[in-house]
């Protein structure tokens, strides 16, 4: 046993667009570019499967897009060297508990590892526990109440439930050394936490995770080390080919976490890149532009080292949705929203 185990984690990928073909033919060169020797060296990688394996669509009734890609397109994870996929998050129940079991099935088939759904709700909360080069390392998957979370009976995907997570990590934590918590959690397109968002990932840590990585906001957000454990509020998407206008969309990072067998702290870094922009797949960013991307992204994670900042952001950021929410309540069409 070497004395550092790396773990590699990316955001959300969600093929459904161009990069579907590189995905059924398994051609993770197309997929990652050169990314891909990050999860070639990585002793373990896990990322978020933003929708899910179908063999047929039957999609639900449900505000927001519906995703759902062909179940061959796990091979395309497969040869990518990713180890296993988190499936809490809004879009795993877009085609019912149909869907759900299938992107199981496809799974377990392609021997890719997963944690944050299940056939129930009990299945869905399992941590996924790996001995890694003699470390042991528990991944729980969490999901924000949308349209996903399983039932008692009935398939989808862990929510995220602060006593339920004081539970399992109080019956289970003489099992592994350490404890990463992956949560699809986080406004969309806003890069920092809301105070809410930042007290519950510091609860967290208090209560024994390592480290706590937040996807879902679509864009890059910012990090703080909080007693010890790095805590990331937004990675960005990993492959997302959804149109949109922003290049906060078409930006983010892989996390890199370094663990010691039985130290307290992990070390993290990061891995800037592209994706989607201007041509398929992700890619690594020109050094000029990672220079300026890393310099933003401390510029922000300075700001919420104050609550007070935090909760002034936020405020701030509620104050211009206003307008929109309040047109979709009444019904406004996209000419009267404008006005608003």
């Amino acid at each position: 046993m070497t004395d550092k185990v790396s773990l590699l984690i990316g955001g959300d990928i969600c093929p459904i667009g161009v990069a579907i073909e590189s995905f059924v033919k398994g051609d993770a060169q197309s997929i990652f570019r050169d990314l891909l020797p990050e999860f070639e060296r990585a002793d373990f990688s896990i990322v978020n499967l933003e929708c899910p394996l179908i063999e047929e669509a039957s999609p639900i009734v449900k505000s927001g897009p519906v995703f759902g890609i062909p179940v061959s397109c796990i091979k395309g994870l497969v040869n990518s060297h990713i180890d296993a996929v988190n499936l809490a998050n809004n879009h795993i129940l877009d085609h019912g508990g149909k869907g759900v079991l299938s992107t199981l099935e496809a799974c377990e088939a392609a021997e890719m590892l997963h944690v944050g759904a299940g056939k129930n709700l009990k299945q869905a909360g399992r941590l996924l526990v790996r001995d890694i080069r003699g470390t042991k390392v528990a991944f729980a998957g969490m999901a924000e109440h949308e349209f996903s979370i399983a039932g008692e009976d009935s398939p989808g995907a862990n929510p995220i439930d602060p006593i339920e997570f004081c539970r399992t990590v109080r019956m289970r934590d003489k099992e592994y050394d350490y404890l990463v918590v992956l949560l699809h959690a986080g406004y969309q397109h806003y890069a920092y936490p809301s105070p809410g968002l930042q007290k519950l990932c510091r609860f967290m840590v208090e209560e024994g995770a390592n480290a706590v990585i937040c996807q879902h906001s679509h864009c890059p957000g910012c990090y703080e080390i909080y007693r010890g454990a790095p805590v990331v509020y937004g990675q960005g998407n990993l492959i997302d080919e959804s149109p949109s206008h922003s290049m906060s969309w078409h930006t983010g990072f892989l996390v890199k976490l370094s663990l010691e067998h039985h130290a307290a702290a992990i070390q993290m870094e990061i891995v800037p890149y592209l994706q989607s922009w201007q041509q398929s797949g992700a890619h690594r960013m020109h050094p000029r532009e990672e220079i300026a991307f890393r310099e933003e992204l401390e510029s922000r994670s300075q700001e919420i080292l104050e609550e007070k900042q935090v909760e002034k952001l936020w405020n701030e950021f509620c104050l211009l949705q206003k307008s929109r929410y309040l047109s979709d309540l009444h019904g406004h069409g996209r000419f009267l929203r404008g006005l608003n």
